[in-house]
């Protein structure tokens, strides 16, 4: 995929800095800001899958930060340059994202990018809180854009009969599949993956612990699950875009896989060193897995429909 130069209206805005550069192969250490030192991540969470659980903020890998909630995820990318949040968390977890910046001693008007994996209220349902305290525009795929204005689901998203709707974000601005927003030496991707979501976008960057820097994706979620009314076989073109994301997301070099759900990817387990933080298949197994849930869901509307 070529990455392409943002619109007008991003440039004129004072994101001239947006454009897109290849990314550098490796980047000093300074490249990564002396945050305040996070508290021992050695505390468990309670409950791993609680969308609401409070959790300290930890560094993942360079400049990449977790401080979001057990279940939940919100990233950090800290550069000097500036910094990005990707998602917010369920409404109630913006309180504690904010906490989590002023445990590392960010200043939330640092943040010059709000992005997001998909539109859903547990992954957005803040992100209207965290754009009060940091004044970032949100930066979001034209599918997601408007649901993000609104703060209510297209009729074209699987789980709209279910979904709740969350707080309309003021200020949010128009990106393309394959933007380029870069952060000092970081540069973050976007990628569209719809599927779960019309506007899913999963998110790729350059995460450099001193000279060594490895591919981070944030893989966003592919779980092929509807409200009751929704049947992925009467949306052909919707499925075929579907089984492209998946092949988007294989095809993406990938050594730190990062999902939001932590659970998907076996995050904590991966944190906490029980199992590798840095796998080169992590990427390519994810979409298998997303892939088989699309199939068995197809089949499965197919066996219903027989006589």
């Amino acid at each position: 995929m070529a990455a392409r130069r943002l619109p007008p209206l991003l440039l004129a805005l004072g994101l001239a800095a947006c454009a897109a550069r290849p990314a550098p192969p490796a980047a000093p250490a300074s490249a990564t800001p002396a945050l305040a030192a996070a508290p021992a991540a050695s505390a468990p969470c309670k409950n791993e899958d609680d969308w609401t659980e409070s959790t300290p903020p930890r560094r993942i890998h360079g400049e990449t930060w977790y401080v979001g909630s057990c279940g939940i995820s919100v990233l950090l990318i800290a550069t000097p340059a500036g910094m990005a949040l990707i998602d917010s968390g369920p409404a109630p977890v913006a309180a504690q994202v904010l906490a989590n910046l002023r445990t590392l001693g960010v200043d939330p008007h640092a943040v010059r990018y709000l992005l997001a994996s998909h539109a859903h209220a547990d992954h957005v349902g803040g992100m209207a809180a965290l754009q009060a305290a940091t004044g970032a525009p949100v930066l979001a795929l034209p599918a997601a854009a408007p649901v993000l204005r609104s703060g209510r689901a297209g009729s074209d998203d699987p789980q709209a009969g279910v979904l709740e709707p969350f707080a309309p974000v003021a200020d949010v601005h128009e990106i393309r599949d394959g933007d380029v927003l870069p952060l000092g030496q970081v540069q973050l991707v976007a990628h569209a993956t719809p599927g779960h979501t019309p506007g899913g976008t999963t998110w790729t960057w350059n995460s450099c612990a001193g000279e060594r820097c490895v591919q981070a994706v944030y893989a966003d979620s592919l779980s092929a699950i509807s409200d009751d009314h929704y049947r992925y076989h009467d949306h052909p073109a919707a499925v075929a875009r579907f089984r492209h994301s998946l092949d988007t997301l294989a095809a993406l070099p990938c050594d730190l896989l990062l999902t939001p759900h932590p659970g998907a990817s076996g995050q904590w387990a991966r944190l906490r060193g029980q199992a590798p933080l840095l796998e080169a298949g992590a990427g390519r197994a994810y979409a298998a897995r997303a892939r088989a849930g699309l199939e068995a869901r197809l089949a499965q509307e197919q066996a219903d429909t027989r006589p």
